[in-house]
């Protein structure tokens, strides 16, 4: 019982790091692809078909090759983690949302 409760954790854990993880499309697989937001199975199914051809070399080689990528959306998906080459788009910041920790006294002090 205690080995499920901690396999379960950790998969919970690892699920929760992937979230926030930065994605390559050139390494990424399907599951990967579709787990960034704005990216579903018909999407990632593109952008692989599109990667057989050869690695993108740029977010606009990503954009030229992928119907339905376009500016806007690359700069949603990179700010969402998407990476071309290890790169995120020029000028888009990361929303990576950093873990917030309520302090130990506002929890005594609404306990109390």
């Amino acid at each position: 019982m205690f080995k499920q409760l901690l396999v379960a954790l950790i998969a919970v854990i690892a699920g929760i790091g992937f979230a926030f993880a930065q994605i390559d499309v050139n390494k990424a697989d399907q599951s990967a692809l579709a787990g960034i937001k704005g990216i579903g199975p018909a999407m990632s199914k593109h952008i692989l078909d599109a990667r057989k051809q050869g690695e993108f070399k740029s977010w606009e080689d990503l954009q030229e090759r992928v119907a339905g990528i376009g500016p806007r959306s690359a700069a949603r998906l990179s700010a969402a983690g998407l990476m071309v080459g290890g790169k995120s788009k020029a000028g888009v910041p990361v929303a990576v949302k950093p873990a917030t920790v309520k302090p130990a006294a506002a929890k005594t002090k609404a306990a109390g």
